[in-house]
């Protein structure tokens, strides 16, 4: 039983670490140019954050799937306000992705 939410969690860490870097695009065909905002430092940190955190929280306790929710809670947490803090220090500094489809 412990092997089953050792395994859980930690696919659950490394689909959630893996989201923030696998972007699955479809195809869409339209004339108009999108400019489309890219992912906030906060949103990315939070969520790389909360990956490794449950990963490494379900790796040292005892307790595996416990330990991956607070490491998941506190890693979240952290990153996020690592994040917050990267997004007040570069204010300007946002990725825009275009879109150039046609319709």
């Amino acid at each position: 039983m412990k092997k089953i939410f050792l395994i859980a969690a930690m696919a659950f860490g490394f689909t959630m670490a893996s989201g923030a870097f696998v972007e699955a695009a479809a195809q869409q065909h339209t004339v108009k140019v999108e400019h489309k905002k890219g992912w906030s430092h906060r949103k990315k940190y939070g969520v790389i954050g909360a990956g490794a955190g449950a990963a490494t929280g379900a790796l040292i306790s005892k307790h595996h799937a416990r330990g991956a929710v607070i490491g998941g809670v506190v890693g979240g947490a952290s990153g996020y306000l690592l994040g917050r803090h990267k997004d007040k220090k570069y204010p300007y500094r946002r990725t825009y992705k275009t879109k150039k489809t046609v319709h």
